[in-house]
């Protein structure tokens, strides 16, 4: 007798599996059939497995039980989500897939987790993956994190500011080492290119490595202050490795890597030792997969890869992408317990200025990076102003002190002019959670 399910996909739970040998991926999905009140979700689901691993929608001779058994994905957990509509089905589910399928391959890993899947169900999403120890071993994580970065800053405690070179793209050479360098002396402790910024008729990494390392030189023998500038190579996989190797002889101190290039080639970078430098990985070629994979699934998969640094989205900016929650988990998947590896840094971004310390700080901890470029290069008294203003911001939060009570101050007149431009918000609190307003305690002044 044949199952309409295979036993072979369906009986197992995640307390079952071998978890040294299979990674795991939490996936939501949802699906609706018009006037139809029955959906077999176990059969779509068993496509899905199939086609993560062995099959096809026809099963043929030669994908035996033996060969199912070894390398097929399995149901580890379904969690049905009560629905009103007949004709909706939604749950979270789980499946493994094992590792002896591709061994250490993360081009064939995201084939497993994150292929075919997608056209599957009507409304699917990636929500997060668990690694096995077997397959991280082969990784090594953030070289630098949290922790090396501080170290190479001298910077023990606080967040760190960082100056978004702008315009995109455009600039000479020397307009952007310019550029850099009155920030710089305002304070900036980090710089970086932005991800549009390439070799094009009028500069090239070569020369504007120069330029930028010269500026922060010069800014360093006037300030005694370091800062660490991430310069651009992102370029075709078969050259990225070598413009690495080259912008670290040129004396560069940090790089920048937008995703697109793959995770693959990222942790072709990251892991050669030859490039002791800290490694920045922008995000915008993920906003493409948004719908179908959740921002800490891609934390998560550039920390195994080895950045120590990535932007992710926050409610607050310009363009809140994803929930407040979401945003936040980034930073909890960033740098919790991770087979021990570094800390990643959070770097939420879009947008921001200095009015937002008071939100962005209590909400990701001191340990993040807070990037800016309208919202420092933008200030009414320039540039430097613009970095002094980020500078004073986080030292109010850091002291406990009000921002407006901050940059009343006459030594802070550089905040008190960037929040008279962008103003600043407060976070809506709800202390008492559910309970409604009318309900919550209100403090008096006892008589004596």
């Amino acid at each position: 007798m044949e199952r309409i399910h295979d036993p072979v996909i369906f009986q197992h739970t995640l307390d079952g599996i071998d978890l040294k040998n299979n990674i795991v991926a939490t996936y939501y999905m949802k699906d609706r059939m018009e006037g139809v009140d029955f959906i077999d979700h176990y059969k779509l689901i068993e496509s899905i497995a199939i086609e993560g691993s062995t099959g096809s929608w026809q099963r043929v001779e030669e994908e035996s039980d033996e060969v199912r058994e070894m390398l097929s994905g399995k149901l580890v957990g379904y969690f049905e989500i009560p629905c009103d509509d007949e004709y909706t089905k939604s749950a979270v589910i789980q499946l493994a897939f094992p590792i002896n399928a591709w061994d250490n391959n993360v081009p064939m890993m995201l084939l497993s987790i994150a292929g075919n899947c997608f056209a599957y169900s009507q409304k699917i999403r990636l929500l997060d993956v668990i690694f096995p120890e077997n397959m991280v071993k082969n990784f090594q994580g953030p070289k630098f994190g949290v922790e090396g970065t501080r170290e190479l800053l001298g910077i023990p405690e606080r967040p760190l500011s960082l100056h978004i070179i702008k315009p995109k793209m455009g600039m000479t050479p020397k307009q952007t080492g310019d550029q850099v360098y009155q920030t710089a002396i305002g304070g900036a402790d980090m710089a970086k290119d932005d991800e549009m910024t390439s070799d094009t008729y009028n500069n090239n990494f070569r020369d504007r490595l120069k330029h930028v390392m010269d500026a922060i030189g010069r800014a360093e023998n006037k300030t005694g202050k370091r800062m660490i500038y991430f310069c651009s190579i992102t370029d075709e996989v078969s050259k990225l490795h070598e413009k690495a190797l080259e912008a670290v002889e040129l004396g560069a101190n940090g790089l920048l890597i937008a995703y697109s290039v793959g995770l693959s080639a990222i942790r072709e970078v990251t892991s050669d030792p030859k490039i002791n430098i800290p490694v920045m990985v922008h995000n915008s070629h993920m906003i493409a997969s948004i719908d179908c994979i959740s921002w800490p699934v891609f934390t998560k998969l550039l920390r195994l890869c080895g950045a120590d640094q990535t932007l992710t989205p926050t409610y607050w900016s310009s363009i809140p992408m994803v929930s407040l929650e979401e945003g936040l988990r980034c930073q909890h998947v960033a740098q919790a317990p991770f087979f021990g590896f570094r800390k990643m840094w959070s770097m939420p971004a879009a947008g921001t200025y200095p009015g937002l310390a008071p939100i962005l700080i209590p909400e990701y901890g001191k340990d993040i990076i807070i990037p800016s470029g309208g919202g420092m290069l933008g200030h009414p008294d320039g540039y430097t102003a613009g970095a002094e203003a980020w500078q004073q911001a986080i030292a109010s939060v850091m002291e406990g002190v009000p921002i407006t009570d901050f940059a009343r101050k006459p030594a802070h007149k550089a905040l008190r002019r960037a929040l008279e431009k962008w103003g600043y918000i407060e976070r809506p609190s709800t202390p008492w959670l559910r309970v409604a307003p009318k309900f919550h305690p209100k403090p008096f002044k006892m008589e004596e």
